[in-house]
């Protein structure tokens, strides 16, 4: 047991000054505001806590990547360290057999809990609009190969992402749906009506939203501003300040609302490194002061963001509350992940202590602390 007491905590959505929390083993047992019911064990009066950070989109960091088996520790240890306490790791598009490989070790990480689940970003995605995913391997959706990756998963999909577009789109939102499986809109080049069906039928994500689709166009709007429009939607949005320019951000944050926008990464391998040549899969990615492009063309491959960091440019324009719920209340709703991305009595003792500057000066996960 150990109970915590900090200058700012942000308590089941409230900022609370001061605050305090109890944990018990792996799990928050009570928290408040003001003098805690005993002495405390840690105490961080010029601090701020808040829930651990939750990404539903990342592809590697620290130099290691989730489609090596070898790197899948390391990867999510890099992030955990950057306050990553829950992890959907990202697959990109591949052939058939690296896809089931991939996803049979993702699942068995996923197991021992190095991961909160797999993201298939592909390979059923537009060519039209595949960024920095090999176009080669994209392909239609197969009712035989998705029933071959959902059975070598076992349940450890939690979200894809395909373009609604393709033929047989219908037929896979309804089989992953079937499977408990969150179904994601991107890399697409669908129309505005388009995306409008595959809502219908279920999707309920917007991959890294305005990245890899169609731009808006007042007579041709496209999948942004149908996913933007329908209240049951999440967009992911990668708030680096190269992806999505600053604006952009504030403004689909004040027309949607936190409750509908999750932060995300998308980091690759490169995350963490100095500048210098990397792989996303198949592709060839070379980063330049921290932006990484496919090699030889101007297409942003990732990023090379944490999740610390993003929390402190969402802060820094719209507040401490909305960045903790852009980075991990959303991002848990969204999954259907029960009990994390709040600090209350019941959840997963996973937070995050950020100094006045907002660094990360402490991390807790399942109710132990990390060395940093």
């Amino acid at each position: 047991m150990a109970l915590i007491r900090a200058g700012t905590m942000v308590l089941d959505g409230q900022v609370r000054r001061p605050g305090w929390l109890q944990t018990c083993g792996a799990q928050i047992s009570a928290s408040g505001t003001g003098a805690p019911p005993r002495p405390v064990d840690r105490d961080f009066p010029d601090c701020t806590v808040v829930p651990g950070f939750i990404d539903m989109h990342v592809h590697g960091g620290g130099g290691a990547s989730y489609t090596d088996r070898d790197g899948i520790a390391a990867a999510a240890e890099f992030h955990l360290r950057h306050g990553t306490t829950t992890t959907l790791a990202s697959l990109v598009t591949a052939s058939p057999e690296q896809l089931l490989a991939g996803v049979r070790a993702l699942a068995e990480a996923s197991r021992h809990g190095t991961i909160a689940g797999i993201h298939l970003e592909g390979p059923w995605l537009s060519r039209a609009r595949c960024g920095a995913h090999d176009r080669t391997q994209m392909r239609d959706p197969d009712r035989a190969e998705i029933d071959a990756v959902l059975d070598a998963a076992g349940g450890a999909i939690r979200m894809v992402t395909l373009a609604p577009e393709l033929p047989g789109a219908d037929e896979a939102i309804r089989r992953f749906l079937d499977a408990g499986v969150v179904v994601a809109l991107g890399h697409t080049d669908a129309t505005y009506e388009q995306t409008q069906r595959a809502i219908a039928l279920g999707a309920t994500v917007g991959t890294h939203l305005f990245n890899a689709m169609p731009p808006l166009h007042h007579r041709e709007p496209g999948p942004a501003l149908a996913l933007l429009r329908e209240p049951r939607v999440t967009v992911e949005l990668i708030a680096d300040g190269v992806h999505v320019h600053p604006a952009m951000l504030r403004a689909v944050i004040d027309a949607a609302g936190a409750d509908r926008v999750a932060v995300v990464t998308d980091a690759i391998a490169a995350a963490g490194c100095t500048d210098g040549a990397f792989r996303l899969g198949a592709v060839p990615i070379d980063v330049v002061f921290g932006v990484a492009r496919v090699r030889g063309t101007s297409t942003i491959a990732g990023s090379t963001a944490t999740m610390d960091q993003l929390f402190g440019n969402v802060t820094e324009f719209a507040g401490l509350l909305v960045a903790v719920q852009t980075t991990a209340t959303t991002p848990a709703r969204t999954l259907g992940l029960p009990d994390v991305g709040s600090l209350r009595a019941g959840y997963r003792a996973n937070l995050v202590v950020l100094d006045r500057d907002l660094q990360v000066e402490a991390i807790m996960a399942q109710g132990d602390w990390l060395a940093i």
